[in-house]
């Protein structure tokens, strides 16, 4: 079989961030210590930090704003729990942002890991908010110090820039790099990144945090088999020519890649259901192809379509709101596609018109 889409390894460029090596990762369940398969890593662009190749986006945890659904059809409980599946599967990279909840996404991970059980480690990255009156450096270390203390943290794994500053703040995108470099200078986090970076912005930030003495490990974008963008923008290339790691949110396109909404059957619940309703039946030949794809692995449309980004390079980070997505995710690693697969799946996806995504990283 032939694998498609692997990465060559960057250098650390600090001498503190060196390669960690692989190893089991031991976990603690009910019938006593398992020792389980280490999940293959990724170094994010030359920071030498590692994470699995598949992390996991907590967007959903504590989230408030109703998108999601938090409340009414899962709550702290199910977050916790999914913590845990995250552990035992080794699937420690955990995605969380200053704005998702208001700040409860961080407090819940704070929480579970004060409390968990398991003796894995995850992985944290978090995202600070170029908000209206945040204008200088040191507002970014301040929010860093200030999501630390939610998570009960004394360092974190990534920090990034959560979006360009435009309007009001356009002009403090230098003082925002200036800060996350300050971030990694103090301790408080071991790599930093950009979200939603167009190609040039993902070049000036690669070039001014070199300067630094530092280097800008990742962009996270939005990026799906139904949402290319990337590939043809320019953002991609750039990523690549920079050494920086593309790290994808809306794998499953909010849901839409996972094949359980139908045209006559389940839709999306709260506002995914208005955006997405009109779609469902467009992108069906697409999710009979990942099944055709998928059978002979017994994988399901889901774990094919992040099992497809890997092989692009990138690291998904789908959303889980509970044990029972994570045990399905945690499939999609631990194989690859066959390029020719790839290659009849990006076909199929080609055949939809229709938009499905935001064009976020064109700002």
């Amino acid at each position: 079989m032939q694998l498609c889409g692997s990465r060559a390894p960057g250098t650390a460029v600090q001498a503190r961030a060196t390669r960690a090596p692989r190893r089991s990762i031991v976990v603690r369940c009910d019938a006593g210590a398992t020792t389980k398969p280490a999940v293959d890593t990724i170094e994010l662009g030359k920071s030498g930090l590692q994470v699995p190749v598949l992390g996991i986006g907590a967007w959903s945890w504590g989230d408030r704003s109703g998108y999601w659904g938090y409340g009414k059809e899962y709550g702290k409980d199910a977050s916790s729990e999914a913590y845990a599946a995250l552990m035992d599967s080794g699937l420690t990279f955990i995605d969380t942002a200053e704005v998702y909840g208001y700040g409860k996404s961080e407090e819940f991970l704070g929480e579970f890991m004060k409390a968990a059980l398991s003796p894995a480690q995850p992985i944290i990255a978090t995202k600070f908010a170029p908000l209206p009156w945040r204008l200088t450096s040191s507002s970014v270390s301040v929010a860093c110090k200030e999501s630390l203390g939610r998570l009960q943290m004394q360092q974190m794994g990534l920090y990034i820039q959560h979006w360009p500053g435009f309007a009001f703040n356009a002009f403090s995108n230098d003082a925002y790099l200036e800060g996350l470099a300050d971030c990694v200078e103090q301790g408080l986090t071991q790599a930093v990144g950009v979200s939603n970076f167009n190609a040039k912005r993902v070049r000036n930030a690669a070039q001014a945090l070199t300067r630094r003495g530092t280097c800008l490990s990742s962009n996270q974008v939005q990026y799906s088999l139904l949402y290319r963008r990337p590939e043809q923008n320019g953002v991609l290339e750039a990523c690549r020519e920079a050494g920086v790691t593309l790290v994808a949110y809306s794998p499953l396109c909010q849901g839409l890649l996972t094949g359980k909404y139908t045209p006559d059957g389940p839709k999306p619940s709260g506002p995914r259901g208005n955006i997405y309703a009109n779609k469902i039946r467009e992108i069906q030949p697409l999710i009979e192809t990942m099944r055709a794809v998928g059978q002979s692995r017994g994988k399901s449309p889901a774990q094919v379509a992040l099992n497809w980004i890997i092989c692009k390079g990138a690291v998904p980070i789908p959303g889980a709101k509970n044990k029972k997505q994570v045990d399905e995710i945690a499939e999609a690693v631990g194989w690859r596609l066959e390029e020719g697969e790839a290659m009849e799946l990006e076909k199929a996806a080609d055949k939809i018109v229709t938009p499905l995504g935001a064009p976020f990283e064109n700002w």
